[in-house]
């Protein structure tokens, strides 16, 4: 029950109309019936502005419920019958008090109702599709992370859950689990009749180290999938007055960092949004790191090694003007560096993962062009760093090459997110299926021991499973024992 094409100028009047007519025959806005389940025969009709807040040129509402065709007939002035389900009608829109006109539009029809009117509350339409079983569980969450996809990776992974493919994923792995306990409880409660054949437990213990493996290898997605969802935290880090605000004010095209060449001006973390080649990033400016008998200065030092720590991807800006003149000398002058700026300086032979660090050498305009061509050959030569790149955030020299490197970057941290197996995107997800593989280690444990505790583990690790697909219930197991095993035929 739709109705498309209905302009900002009457959006409010027709809410307002819906709105007062709760227990009266809906007036003024077009209507739609979407089929609703059984399970929801008593429930109230709804209705919601579909198109979002704000103004605009078309907005769209929608309602749901009993009270549907009657909002369709009173608005759309349809005193006879309404339009053929499915098919768009063009109607003057009316006041269906004082007959005033208040714009034309489309309006559309889906036939299945149920009866009242009142303002859908977030997210019910979506609840009663789940309801209805038209939606799982992780397509819905799907369909919310779409809705707020702000980039062109997001939107395809968002896209990718919601065709329900991580759904199907652990309703598979559902499906399997389920018969795993059906099998142990049928061999619990029917083997000493010899009803059950022999081997069953040994097919379980089959099944539960297969679901254990590719449990494990889901898990250890290296949460590519939630940092595309949330974004990617890139940090940008280094000594007072290397150019980290410039760098950040370069990446994000405006002012949002204060630029002063008095050492220690960023006290406090400044975060922007960007979206770097269709991939979210967060990116923060942190205060220079030195030791500074200023109070506020030290806590703002502090928070910039928290952030280093918890960063998906540190950018380390150095300025130019501090490498020694010896390229080889430099390489290892940066390698002292990184040490000193990253966390866990304390081990002399930390290594620096091309894929969360990054070193920016800053001020590139103020050597000259031979140091400059000799320093990007020494550095393209060693080991031992992480990706080097030499720019300038005065001319913008280099940053095209860095801006590519750091999107090489930002990409394997996220992964693509139309390859391979689906990944999880929630830290609910991971959290119930952690809980759902130390079920099935229960189940290894006590498999030889305690067959009844053996068989809590499954029922565990099945409602942890459960818990993230919205379904799992007792039916369902007894429809596999008496299926498999034909019980009492």
């Amino acid at each position: 029950m739709m109705l498309p094409c209905i302009y900002h100028g009457i959006r409010r009047a027709a809410v307002h109309t819906l709105r007062t007519s709760r227990g009266t025959p809906p007036c003024r806005f077009w209507s739609t019936g979407d089929g609703v389940p059984v399970a929801l025969a008593d429930a109230e009709t709804i209705f919601a502005l579909s198109s979002g807040h704000g103004r605009c040129g078309v907005a769209v509402i929608r309602a749901s419920g009993p009270g549907s065709a009657t909002a369709l007939r009173c608005m759309a002035g349809l005193t006879r019958s309404l339009p053929p389900p499915r098919t768009a009608l063009l109607r003057s829109i009316a006041d269906p008090q004082t007959k005033e006109v208040l714009d034309r539009g489309l309006v559309l029809w889906f036939p299945g109702s149920v009866p009242g009117m009142r303002p859908a509350e977030a997210g019910e339409f979506t609840r009663r599709a789940f309801q209805a079983g038209k939606l799982g569980l992780t397509e819905v969450e799907g369909l919310g992370d779409l809705i707020h996809a702000e980039t062109e990776a997001q939107r395809r992974q968002a896209l990718r859950q919601m065709s329900g493919e991580l759904g199907r994923l652990y309703q598979d792995w559902s499906h399997r689990l389920k018969r795993c306990l059906a099998h142990v409880e049928a061999f619990i409660d029917f083997s000493e009749d010899e009803l059950i054949e022999d081997g069953v437990l040994n097919q379980v213990d089959r099944s539960v180290c297969d679901l254990q493996a590719e449990m494990e290898r889901h898990l250890q997605d290296e949460r590519r999938g939630e940092r595309l969802r949330s974004g990617v935290q890139v940090v940008i880090a280094g000594a007072t007055n290397a150019g980290k605000s410039s760098l950040l004010n370069t990446l994000c095209q405006r002012p949002a960092a204060i630029v002063s060449p008095i050492a220690g001006t960023t006290r406090d973390v400044v975060e922007t949004a960007l979206d770097i080649g269709g991939f979210p990033v967060l990116l923060s400016d942190t205060a220079g790191l030195r030791e500074s008998a200023d109070l506020v200065e030290r806590e703002g030092v502090r928070r910039a090694r928290e952030r280093v720590e918890q960063a998906d991807l540190t950018l380390v800006v150095v300025d130019c003007a501090r490498l020694p003149s010896d390229t080889q000398q430099a390489v290892a002058f940066l390698q002292g560096h990184l040490r000193s700026v990253l966390p866990n300086e304390e081990q002399p032979e930390m290594v620096f993962p091309a894929e969360r660090f990054l070193v920016v050498l800053n001020k590139g305009d103020l050597l000259h062009e031979e140091q400059r061509l000799k320093l990007d050959g020494e550095l393209r030569r060693v080991s031992g760093l992480p990706p080097v790149c030499l720019i300038s955030c005065h001319t913008n020299e280099g940053l095209q090459d860095f801006l590519s490197v750091l999107h090489s970057s930002v990409k394997t941290l996220c992964g693509d997110p139309l390859s391979g197996a689906p990944t999880l995107t929630q830290a609910r997800h991971r959290a119930h299926l952690q809980q759902c593989f130390a079920a099935l280690a229960q189940y290894q444990r006590y498999r030889d021991i305690d067959l009844a505790l053996a068989a809590e583990g499954v029922r565990l690790a099945l409602t942890s499973l459960g818990r993230i697909t919205g379904r799992v219930g007792a039916e369902e197991i007894l429809d596999i024992i008496f299926k498999d095993f034909c019980i009492g035929k």
